[in-house]
């Protein structure tokens, strides 16, 4: 374990600099952060399968995807300290220059006045949700982040370090392990609908052969704004520059957009095998369809059938990743297990 730097309940010093880079799943499914590039001040409204969301803006506009480098980093320190068995706490303290690094910002004056202005934003818009995290539901009023300082300055004026306080609700998303690796390579796509289109990729195509959704649900989920003809070309230009880590655009008959993993093939057990490694190697890991999360969500009311797949994963590849005859049934007979302990 690493050591433990403040033992005190409501701190955290984030220092592990090799974190992978973790989101959570709240925000990769539901439309939080803002597409624009320039100060956005409307008042987002979205409904979805339930799911009720308002995202009022600070004079300051809205937090944008790019601010979400920010919660991603502060996730990924979260999560990482987690599983070496350290403490946490809402409250963390970042170093500006390793946050930056991180999220592939640059670190010049800048960069230090855009990082300053991400925190302004976040802490500025205030959500209200019925989204549920960390298997409670409640709806409520919050920040992206609850507040921020800077704690030291060097002689030139940057910020050396930053304290930054999550909201409740992201945090306990991050205890209940709520969260989904991402590949470094998200950040250096270039534009909003990008990031946005990969996280949806990664949240509901995941280890699966493929995932399809209609182009208008498509465009509502990620909160374009842009009418469905604007909508869809600029898909069509994503398709053709085809430069989306891990996944694979494509259009099909009916207005649809189909996501498909990156050298990736399934066999007749169940399981991806990357193409290009030598003997069949397994890259991509079990596949489960959406009929089976169904039967998992009845198995396990009230919590995050997402997660407790990701956990599963995470299992079966520490025991060495074997070929499994059935891996939906493997899935559910984990689950029951690990719901008769739900301390773990």
């Amino acid at each position: 374990m690493l050591p433990e730097h403040h033992p005190g309940p409501d701190f955290f010093l984030c220092d592990i600099l090799d974190a992978l880079p973790k989101d959570d799943l709240a925000s990769m499914e539901h439309p939080i952060f803002s597409l624009a590039t320039r100060p956005d001040r409307r008042i987002l409204r979205y409904a979805h399968n339930g799911a009720e969301i308002e995202v009022v803006p600070s004079v300051k506009g809205l937090a944008t995807l790019f601010d979400k480098d920010i919660l991603i980093y502060c996730v990924s320190q979260l999560m990482a300290a987690v599983n070496a068995g350290r403490p946490t706490a809402r409250r963390l303290q970042l170093t500006a220059h390793d946050l930056m690094a991180a999220t592939n910002r640059e670190t010049s004056g800048d960069g230090y006045k855009r990082l300053r202005e991400a925190f302004e934003r976040l802490a500025g818009t205030r959500i209200t949700t019925n989204i549920t995290t960390g298997a409670v539901e409640a709806t409520t009023g919050f920040g992206l982040i609850e507040g921020w300082r800077i704690l030291r300055h060097a002689k030139g004026g940057r910020m050396i370090s930053v304290e930054v306080t999550l909201s409740d609700w992201l945090y306990r998303a991050v205890m209940s392990k709520s969260v989904l690796t991402l590949s470094r390579d998200y950040f250096r796509l270039r534009k909003p609908l990008e990031r946005r289109i990969y996280e949806l990729a990664r949240k509901h195509c995941g280890r699966q052969p493929e995932w399809r959704i209609s182009v208008e649900v498509l465009a509502k989920k990620t909160g374009s704004a842009s009418p469905v003809r604007v909508f869809r070309k600029m898909l069509r230009d994503m398709i053709a520059t085809d430069h989306l880590p891990d996944y694979h655009l494509a259009e099909d008959p009916g207005d649809i957009l189909r996501v498909t993993r990156r050298d990736a093939v399934v066999d007749e057990d169940g399981m991806v095998a990357a193409s290009g490694f030598g003997g069949g190697a397994w890259a991509a890991g079990p596949v489960i369809s959406e009929a089976a999360r169904d039967r998992l969500r009845r198995l396990a009311p009230g919590y995050d059938v997402h997660a407790l797949e990701a956990e599963w994963r995470g299992v079966w590849e520490r025991s060495g990743r074997a070929r499994l005859k059935s891996p939906e049934a493997a899935l559910l007979g984990w689950a029951k297990k690990r719901l008769a302990r739900p301390e773990e």
